[in-house]
């Protein structure tokens, strides 16, 4: 597992932003959409491409264009809607598929409620984008069910993360694909409460509001 912590002064101010309680939800939601089109920068470094033979004005030219199959970019839901923008703006011929997950709090498992996604993801490049990697439960769970649908090659993307969600991810995933984790921040660590500190607070909330 190789992680990658996006370091730009752009970044950097936006997260700030990001952080502070007194930013409210369209804002967070429009900040969210420019950090993730920075970090996806980052995150499609090594997206595969494929010559293409071109004409210029001038004359001939051999440029590249993104290989087939195309990459996929993956939310999981709620929380990772808010980032789907900002990489399909970046990714505009990526297809999108959606991970539902949720955790049971009484016995912490987590478990895949909805999906859509090719049978098959064999010889795709994945992006998997969800704001928090805080423990790393959900974000491994997402993983190996990709994992078990032929992916091998799997970018996850998030705004923050913690020392212990890297840990958990490095420990259920090496060896087993090429996972890559690209982030604006390595925070501190997690509180008593699983959140990270000093984090951004619950980003589904902060991105479409409480609901009851």
């Amino acid at each position: 597992m190789h992680l990658h912590v996006a370091d730009h002064p752009l970044i950097t101010h936006k997260l700030t932003v990001l952080r502070d309680e007194r930013t409210d939800s369209p804002t967070f939601r429009r900040l969210t959409e420019e950090l993730v089109t920075l970090l996806a920068y980052e995150a499609t470094r090594d997206v595969r491409v494929e010559e293409r033979q071109i004409r210029t004005p001038v004359g001939p030219h051999t440029g590249a264009r993104i290989a087939s199959p195309r990459p996929m970019v993956v939310p999981i839901l709620r929380a990772g809607l808010g980032m789907l923008e900002g990489m399909t703006r970046l990714l505009p011929t990526a297809e999108v598929g959606f991970l539902g997950m949720v955790r049971n709090e009484e016995t912490l498992e987590i478990s895949t409620y909805a999906e859509r996604l090719p049978d098959n993801l064999t010889g795709r490049q994945v992006f998997v984008v969800d704001p928090m990697l805080a423990t790393g439960g959900t974000l491994v769970e997402a993983i190996n069910f990709l994992l078990k649908r032929g992916a091998r090659d799997v970018v996850a993307v998030c705004l923050v993360a913690a020392p212990e969600g890297v840990e958990t991810v490095r420990r259920e995933l090496d060896d087993r694909a090429d996972v890559r984790v690209v982030t604006a921040a390595l925070d501190e660590g997690l509180n008593d409460s699983g959140y990270i500190v000093p984090g951004l607070g619950d980003a589904g909330d902060r991105l479409y509001g409480l609901t009851d």
